[in-house]
């Protein structure tokens, strides 16, 4: 690719530096992302060594992809010990929460969408203004 030919693939790095102190863990909010449009909402993630995330329920579901590290999801009265490498599924109106109780961050991405957000997403891109 020359600098005179479009970019093909959008890359959003990593931003370590970037991340806000939020419901007990840090993270970046990387959904919705100027110029990309998804049926879904993101965010990195890190828990820090101790780190309790808020307990919470929503109607979105949600997948964390998990990055590196290991913690603890708790929900529905159980726990879940996660490690790098493996996927969560949590269904809507599940609390939950995720646990670092190790002496390492954890890391990971979560995804979260509704039929709200697909509607959104459809409609946009059906807008010719828009779509591209």
């Amino acid at each position: 690719m020359t600098d005179l030919e479009p970019a093909v693939v959008t890359i959003r790095k990593r931003e370590p530096e970037h991340l806000h102190r939020m419901d007990g863990l840090d993270l970046k909010l990387l959904l919705p992302w100027d110029g990309v449009a998804a049926p879904f909402r993101g965010a990195w993630c890190v828990l820090r060594p101790g780190d309790v995330a808020l307990e919470h329920a929503h109607e979105d579901r949600e997948i964390f992809f998990v990055m590196s590290g290991r913690a603890e999801v708790r929900g529905g009265g159980q726990r879940y010990e996660i490690a790098a490498g493996d996927l969560v599924f949590l269904p809507p109106g599940l609390a939950h929460q995720v646990v670092n109780e190790t002496d390492e961050d954890v890391a990971y991405y979560a995804i979260w969408w509704d039929t709200s957000m697909s509607e959104e997403f459809l409609a946009r891109q059906a807008t010719p203004a828009e779509a591209g």
